[in-house]
């Protein structure tokens, strides 16, 4: 199922994701140093079958376990508290946060050995590619 997701990625491009971060709400300081940062992101499934997401950079770890199809409780990059869900759709890891009346996507999907994820909030859309760490 998410087996071909596990492994670490190394972010090698990022586009629009500043407009992203203006839409969903991130402040003028907190966007320049998540606009400088290339956070590595470790995917892996525990012995309980959780899958874990973990964004590592020098500026901010976070990391969030999950079962896939029940909400849980996140506290992101930025500090937002959002209730999220996380679902396998067309062979695409799908994660939706709320938070205040609002919802943000992240499609994560591997092709041709690359892990793409797109971050969507309303009509923004940011697209964030990693490459698998040997």
């Amino acid at each position: 199922m998410v087996d071909k997701f596990v492994g670490t990625w190394k972010m090698t491009t990022s586009d629009n994701f500043d407009e992203y971060m203006k839409a969903i709400g991130v402040g003028f300081a907190t966007r320049q140093v998540g606009n400088r940062t290339k956070p590595n992101l470790v995917v892996c499934v525990d012995d309980q079958g959780l899958i874990c997401l973990k964004s590592q950079s020098t500026f901010k770890t976070t990391e969030v376990k999950f079962k896939l199809n029940e909400s849980f409780e996140e506290t992101t990059a930025d500090d937002r508290k959002t209730t999220t869900v996380v679902t396998l759709e067309n062979g695409k890891l799908v994660q939706k946060q709320t938070w205040d009346g609002k919802e943000s996507t992240i499609e994560r999907e591997v092709t041709d050995g690359k892990l793409v994820a797109k971050c969507t909030m309303g009509d923004v859309v940011a697209v964030r590619t990693y490459v698998k760490e040997a």
